[in-house]
């Protein structure tokens, strides 16, 4: 084929971001969006001159133009548009968490083996560079075997309010560091002991914190913290401590290089997951979709997240809301 086409099911904040990439790729045509809001739909269609767009994922994905689909849905709608679209024949992107328990992971993981088209779930933290780096480190044995692990997401409460109505966050973001311990130690996770704290009247809890015992005796602690001050200077406080027998490794995601004080107060902006570099769309997100794209093309299975890692982490993430509910450690 001259172009990819693709089109993006879902169009709230990350779909949109997701059509920033996808349009001003080479290779590739961003075709068609859908969304069940009409005034969004056709928003997001004329900003990006997208020739089609669709109140019904079912159309999409009836649309024989359509070769890949980009799913960026609320997490209990991904089993069903990700079933459908691999059955329908399309490659399939899916954003994490690959769904909202471990039975619909492997109802989705069943109809990946059944398809023609290539399937991938979007855990972004392995196309951080930083991210990336360290797992190179680790795997040249820099700093030994891996002991303990703590990793910090931390996110403004004025940006977790909606989101809270939605997802928890564990699984919204404990889930990547979740991932990135599993990915950087090669091991799985043998027991979870998690605990939430609710701060504010809403479905989700505000804090979640879980720790884990991996199969290698490692240890990791997942902090995120959705309530944050609201004069808080950073969209997000990021961290990672890695702790080797013979080295150690920071990772800082939160203070990003850049900091803007102007009439509002102290702003550190994304500089590694969506920023702009002169008018496109760049970064880990990009880094993503890209290698995503390249595995279509080479027609080669992607490596870097496969499905079973994906699902994995859900089953972690459900193992440590299960404790959370308990108070009580939980099995794997």
């Amino acid at each position: 084929m001259d172009k990819l086409r693709v089109g993006i099911i879902g169009l709230g904040f990350f779909g949109e971001k997701h059509a920033e990439v996808f349009a001003d790729m080479r290779g590739v045509e961003l075709a068609a969006v859908c969304t069940r809001r009409d005034a969004r739909r056709q928003e997001v269609a004329d900003r990006f001159c997208v020739p089609a767009n669709y109140a019904d994922f079912h159309d999409l994905l009836a649309d024989p133009n359509i070769d890949a689909v980009s799913i960026v849905t609320h997490v209990n709608d991904h089993r069903d548009i990700a079933v459908a679209a691999l059955d329908a024949g399309k490659h399939v992107f899916l954003e994490k968490p690959m769904a909202g328990t471990v039975a619909d992971c492997d109802m989705i993981l069943t109809a990946a083996e059944r398809a023609d088209g290539l399937f991938m779930v979007g855990h972004i933290c392995r196309f951080d560079t930083r991210i990336s780096q360290a797992k190179d480190a680790i795997e040249k044995g820099r700093i030994g075997r891996i002991i303990s692990m703590h990793a910090a997401r931390n996110l403004p409460a004025h940006i977790t309010g909606q989101v809270l109505n939605k997802i928890s966050p564990l699984m919204g973001d404990g889930i990547h560091d979740t991932d990135i311990m599993l990915w950087l130690t090669g091991s799985q996770i043998r027991t979870v002991y998690a605990q939430n704290v609710r701060v504010r009247d809403l479905v989700y809890p505000d804090i979640g914190w879980a720790m884990y015992r991996f199969e290698n005796d490692a240890v990791g602690v997942v902090e995120t913290v959705w309530c944050l001050p609201e004069k808080t200077p950073f969209t997000i406080d990021a961290r990672l401590e890695v702790i080797g027998t013979e080295g150690a490794i920071y990772v800082d995601c939160g203070n990003a290089g850049l900091v803007i004080n102007d009439a509002s107060g102290v702003h550190k902006p994304d500089t590694a997951y969506w920023p702009h570099l002169h008018g496109a769309s760049v970064g880990a997100l990009r880094n993503e979709i890209s290698y995503f794209v390249d595995c279509i093309a080479n027609g080669c299975p992607p490596t870097v997240v496969t499905p079973d890692a994906a699902r994995e982490a859900v089953a972690v993430m459900c193992a440590a809301e299960k404790s959370a509910a308990s108070g009580a450690v939980v099995t794997l």
